[in-house]
């Protein structure tokens, strides 16, 4: 597949779709998986066909790919399709498969208690400490995703309103509350640790030992840096882990539906649901196996 059709088709899902970048980067690297399975089994990668694609497909599944991930690859083969048609390239007569089932999966936590573990596991007074209690305090205690959490700015942060401007999928902005041992972690980071981390004046408020903007990578490293040195399994550690613990805590403790989805920045209340099953199922669980429930 040549490299300029890629990259038109990447500039129509930012400019025209309005996709987010990570969202191109990952549809970039489907298509990759489609170009490289077309050349290895001697079909035309464009335009897609229908019973390519159902090969395609079949194969990413026996290879062990999840459910999710294969939908999304399909979703962008769709997305290749559509730009295809938009710019003359293929004449639309062609029927891709539907979406496959993504399967209903509810999101890993962790306890309140393994969270305090987690900040614990921060203390120091190394710059790497004071600067990773900042980053676990932002994360949980604003219920970031990974990488809302890497490209928060210094302007972001409005000292005087108490909140923090995160821009989220689709380039959406919401506010969101910058309180308490939060903020005091960040206040902290910024007079202690980043002064000396900044190599260059970076507009990033996270930033690398080498002093370069934190990426997606470094901050899974981090998390799950710190996650064994608290004890806690790898398996049951994620970039999103501290997100999806934030929603289900505040849904315990009380919060209700919309206004956890605005804290989100979900674009559908459904999505938001999703944490309301998942501490019912919990409760299910408690009532059963506990004696004195």
């Amino acid at each position: 597949m040549e490299a300029w059709l890629v990259n038109s088709f990447l500039s129509y899902l930012r400019f025209e779709l309005g996709y987010s970048e990570n969202t191109a980067r990952s549809y970039a690297s489907d298509l990759a998986k489609w170009a490289a399975f077309c050349l290895q089994n001697d079909i035309p990668p464009v335009p897609p066909t229908q019973d390519g694609v159902v090969r395609f497909l079949r194969s990413l599944a026996e290879d062990g790919m999840s459910r999710a991930s294969i939908q999304r690859t399909a979703a962008a083969i769709r997305s290749f399709m559509r730009y295809l048609v938009a710019e003359g390239l293929a004449d639309g007569g062609e029927r891709l498969p539907p979406l496959p089932a993504k399967g209903k999966t509810l999101p890993q936590i962790l306890s309140e208690g393994e969270i305090e573990r987690i900040l614990a596991s921060c203390d120091g007074k190394r710059d790497i400490d004071i600067r990773d209690r900042a980053i676990m305090e932002c994360a949980y205690g604003c219920g970031l995703r990974a990488s809302e959490v890497c490209e928060l700015e210094l302007s972001n942060l409005d000292w005087g309103n108490e909140v923090i401007r995160v821009h989220g999928k689709g380039n959406k902005e919401r506010l969101v509350p910058f309180l308490g041992s939060v903020r005091r972690s960040v206040e902290r980071y910024l007079k202690e640790s980043r002064p000396r981390l900044d190599k260059g004046r970076c507009e990033k408020l996270f930033l690398s030992r080498s002093g370069k903007p934190l990426s997606r990578e470094d901050l899974w490293r981090i998390v799950r840096r710190r996650g064994k040195m608290a004890g806690i399994s790898s398996s049951r550690l994620h970039p999103h882990v501290l997100r999806h613990s934030f929603a289900t805590h505040l849904l315990r403790r009380g919060l209700d539906l919309r206004t956890l989805q605005e804290l989100l920045g979900h674009s559908t209340i459904a999505t938001t649901e999703r944490y309301t099953h998942f501490d019912l199922e919990l409760r299910d669980v408690y009532d059963n196996c506990h004696p004195r429930a």
